[in-house]
C-alpha cells in the first residue's frame, strides 16, 4: 500500500514531541500517532531521534519532516554561546555597550544595564561611513582588518559580527566587509547584520548580528548532528526547520542564519491554532500553550497571527534585556507550566513559578527525587489528574510524594495540603489570566469576541477556568493537544519575512516611491526563492506598511491588498487611523508617515490537508471510563464523568462535571458546561453564562 509519511518533531524545555500523519494515496485517508519522550540537554538530537523511535517511525519512509528547537534560546538564555569579536563602523564600537535608556527598574539609583555579549575589547572599528539614505559618505578602509582579524584569533574568537551605520539603507560596505572576513579566515564564523534585517536602529540591528553570531556555531553542530542521525537512520526526503515567524526553512538556510528560530516552538503552536480556528469557522482566537515550564499566549484576528520584530530575551521588571530584530510570533510568555514550583516567600504570600522542576527530577509525583510542589503536583491531589492513568499509564503516581511536597507548602501558610493545592491551581490560573488580558484587554480587544484554544501537555486543565475568567465565546481543546505545536508545523508553509525601512510622508506623490519599495522587495524575494528550486507560480506575496504619526518614535502595520497608487493613498490612511485608534484608544490630526515595508513571501511544502468526518452518531455514553470526585478549586468538590479520550468519536455531546483523558493530557470540564466534538476531533467546550 503506497502512503506517504510526514512527521514534525518539537523539542520543547521538558518534552520532545511527534506528531506523524501516514496517507494513504489511493483513499486519501490519515492515521494520526502522536508520542512524548524526555528532552535530552545538551544533545537535543537523542530526543528527536528516541521519539521517533518511540513512535514507532521508520526513519527511511519518512517523505517530509518539519523541527522545532529550543537549541538557540537556550543557548542564548544558558550563556552556552561561543566568544564573539564585533567589527563596526569607527566611532561606534560602544553602541553596544551604551544601548537604550529604557531602564525598567527606573527608582533604582544603582540599576547595571545587561551586559553586552561582546566586550569592549573585542569591538573593533574600521573607517566608512554611510548616511541614512544610503549615499557613501567615507569610503570603506579594510586595510586594518588583517590585524582585527589577528587580534581575534589570538582571543579565541569563534564568531565574527559585521554591522555598520545605516547598512539598512546600503549594505555594499558589510557585504565586502564580510568578503574580506571569509576570504582572510574562512574557517571563522561570520555574520553581518543586513543578511538578518534591512530595518534602522543601529543598537538593535547591531545585537542582532552578535546574538546570531553567538549562537551560529552550536546551531550549525546541532542541525549537523540532526541532520547526521536522521541520514544514518536512512532519511532522505524534505527536512525543514520551523521559524520563529511561523513558517518553515531549509536546514541550509537556518544554519546560516539560526536566530530567526529563537522563538521557533511557540511559532508553530500559533499558526496551528490559526489553521484550526479556519478549520472550524472561528477566526479570532485567543492561543494559549501551556507547556511543562512555561505558559504561552497570543492574539490571532481574522484568522491573521501578528509578527513583530521589536522582540525581547531576558526584558523583566529588573533588567531592560536583549534586542532581537527578527520576525517573531507576537507573544507574552510566562513562568507558569505543568512543572512550575510553588514556593512562598517571606512575608508567607504564596507564588507558582517561574522556577521550574523540569524534566529531571521533575514534580514530586514523578518519583524520580523531586521534593517541590508544582503545579501537576495540585491537579493531581486535587482529583484532576487521575492518579492512576498519570502521564498515559506510563507513570506511577508517587503520592506519598506529593502529598510531603504539598504539605511542606501548607505548613508554611498554617493550611492542610487540600487548601494549599487549591491556591496553588488558583495563583496559577491568576497568572495566566494576566499574560492573556496583555495580549488582547490591553492591545484594544475584547476577550468576548474571541474563542480561546488551549493546548500543550498542561492546557486543557486550566483553559475552561481561563475562559471563563475572560468570558470568552467558547473553549476549543485540539486533537492532539499535548503535541499540538509539533502539528502546527504540519500546517506551516515555507516562508520569510522581508523588513525594509524607507521614510517618508503619506501625502500626493508618495505613491510611485512606496510601490517602487515594494516591487524592488518582491523582486528580490522571488529571486531567493528561484533560487532555490521553487516554483514561482507557488510564491505567495503579503504587503504590510510600517506607519506612524509625524514624530512618534514607533510604528503600526497595516495590511495593504493590492498595488499602492494615488487613488488608494487615501485609504491606506483610514486603515492605519482605524488599527492606530483600536490598539491605543485615540487618533490625531496630524501627519502620517510611512518608516518601512514588511513583506511575507510563502510557498506550499508539503502543507497538511485535514478531512471532517461526519458523524457516527454514537453515544457519548460508550466512551465512559466511570466517575470520582474531583476539586474544582473555586466550585468546589464534584463527582465527575471520566470519558476516555481516545474513544471520542465526532458528534458526541455531553455536560460538565466531567473529566477527558487521553494519553497525553486531561480535560477538565467545569460544571454547567457543555461538550461537543467537531468533525475533526476537537472538543469544543461551550461555557455556562
Amino acid at each position: 500500500m503506497a502512503k506517504t509519511i510526514r512527521v514534525a518533531t518539537d523539542v520543547g524545555g521538558t518534552f520532545t514531541d511527534l506528531v506523524v500523519f501516514e496517507t494513504d494515496q489511493e483513499t486519501g485517508k490519515s492515521v494520526v500517532k502522536t508520542a512524548k519522550s524526555d528532552t535530552t540537554p545538551p544533545n537535543f538530537e537523542k530526543g528527536v531521534l528516541n521519539v521517533l523511535a518511540k513512535g514507532g517511525v521508520d526513519v527511511s519512509e519518512i517523505d517530509f519532516l518539519a523541527h522545532g528547537t529550543t537549541v538557540v534560546i537556550n543557548a542564548l538564555t544558558e550563556r552556552k554561546g561561543v566568544k564573539v569579536g564585533l567589527i563596526t563602523t569607527e566611532g561606534f564600537r560602544d553602541t553596544l555597550e551604551i544601548a537604550r535608556g529604557n531602564r525598567p527598574d527606573f527608582f533604582n539609583l544603582h540599576y547595571a544595564k545587561p551586559e553586552p555579549f561582546v566586550p569592549r575589547f573585542l569591538r573593533r572599528e574600521v573607517a566608512g561611513r554611510m548616511s541614512y539614505k544610503g549615499e557613501e559618505m567615507v569610503k570603506l578602509d579594510l586595510s586594518g582588518l588583517p590585524a582585527i582579524l589577528d587580534i581575534f584569533k589570538a582571543e579565541g574568537v569563534e564568531a565574527v559580527a559585521i554591522s555598520f551605520l545605516h547598512s539598512y539603507a546600503n549594505p555594499t560596505h558589510e557585504q565586502a566587509a564580510l568578503a574580506e572576513v571569509q576570504k582572510l579566515w574562512p574557517e571563522v564564523s561570520a555574520v553581518a547584520s543586513h543578511q538578518i534585517t534591512r530595518e534602522w536602529r543601529e543598537y538593535e540591528r547591531t545585537n542582532t548580528a552578535v546574538l546570531s553570531a553567538y549562537v551560529q556555531p552550536a546551531a550549525e553542530r546541532y542541525l549537523g548532528r540532526l541532520a547526521d542521525g536522521l541520514k544514518q537512520s536512512g532519511f532522505d526526503g524534505d527536512a525543514y526547520i520551523m521559524q520563529s515567524n511561523c513558517g518553515v526553512d531549509s536546514i541550509e538556510a537556518v544554519s546560516r542564519i539560526p536566530i530567526t528560530m529563537v522563538e521557533s516552538g511557540p511559532a508553530s503552536g500559533f499558526w496551528g491554532a490559526a489553521e484550526l480556528g479556519k478549520l472550524i469557522g472561528e477566526t479570532n482566537v485567543l492561543a494559549l500553550d501551556i507547556g511543562g515550564t512555561t505558559a504561552k499566549c497570543s492574539l490571532i484576528e481574522d484568522g491573521h497571527v501578528k509578527i513583530m520584530t521589536d522582540y525581547w530575551i531576558e526584558r523583566d521588571r529588573k533588567s531592560a534585556g536583549y534586542p532581537i530584530m527578527v520576525p517573531v510570533v507576537d507573544l507574552v510568555e510566562i513562568g507558569n507550566g505543568g512543572g512550575s514550583i510553588a514556593w512562598v516567600d517571606e512575608h508567607d504570600k504564596l507564588h507558582v513559578g517561574p522556577q521550574s522542576a523540569g524534566a529531571s527530577p521533575g514534580p514530586a509525583a514523578y518519583g524520580r527525587g523531586g521534593d517541590k510542589a508544582t503545579t501537576t503536583d495540585a491537579n493531581l491531589w486535587l482529583g484532576r489528574i487521575n492518579r492512576d492513568y498519570f502521564c498515559g499509564g506510563e507513570v506511577v503516581a508517587d503520592m506519598a510524594a506529593t502529598e510531603k511536597a504539598l504539605s511542606g507548602v501548607a505548613a508554611k501558610l498554617g493550611v492542610n495540603a487540600d487548601e494549599a493545592a487549591r491556591g496553588i491551581i488558583r495563583i496559577a490560573n491568576n497568572n495566566m489570566v494576566n499574560a492573556l488580558k496583555l495580549v488582547s484587554l490591553n492591545r484594544g480587544h475584547d476577550p468576548r469576541d474571541f474563542t480561546l484554544v488551549a493546548f500543550g501537555g498542561g492546557g486543557a486543565m486550566h483553559a475552561v477556568a481561563l475562559g471563563m475568567e475572560l468570558g470568552v465565546k467558547k473553549v476549543v481543546i485540539p486533537t492532539g493537544a499535548s503535541v499540538f505545536s509539533a502539528w502546527g508545523m504540519m500546517m506551516s508553509d515555507l516562508r520569510r519575512d522581508y523588513f525594509v525601512t524607507r521614510l517618508g510622508n503619506l501625502r500626493p506623490g508618495a505613491a510611485e516611491g512606496i510601490e517602487k519599495t515594494f516591487a524592488e522587495g518582491e523582486a528580490h524575494a522571488r529571486a531567493q526563492f528561484a533560487a532555490e528550486g521553487i516554483d514561482p507560480a507557488k510564491v505567495k506575496v503579503l504587503r504590510f506598511g510600517k506607519f506612524r504619526y509625524q514624530n512618534q518614535e514607533h510604528t503600526t502595520e497595516v495590511l495593504i491588498d493590492g498595488p499602492v497608487t494615488e487613488e488608494r493613498l487615501a485609504a491606506i490612511e483610514a486603515d492605519f487611523h482605524q488599527t492606530y485608534e483600536r490598539e491605543y484608544t485615540y487618533r490625531l490630526k496630524a501627519p502620517v508617515e510611512i518608516v518601512g515595508i514588511h513583506l511575507v513571501a510563502s510557498a506550499e511544502v508539503g502543507k497538511l490537508t485535514m478531512e471532517k468526518r461526519a458523524s457516527t452518531g454514537t453515544p457519548a455514553s460508550s466512551a465512559l471510563k466511570g466517575e470520582r470526585n474531583v476539586d474544582y478549586a473555586l466550585e468546589g468538590i464534584h463527582k465527575a464523568a471520566i470519558y476516555d479520550g481516545t474513544r471520542l468519536e465526532p458528534g458526541m455531546t455531553f455536560a460538565g462535571p466531567a473529566i477527558i483523558e487521553d494519553p497525553g493530557t486531561t480535560v477538565v470540564i467545569h460544571p454547567g458546561n457543555r461538550v461537543e466534538v467537531d468533525g475533526f476531533g476537537n472538543i469544543q467546550i461551550t461555557l455556562a453564562a
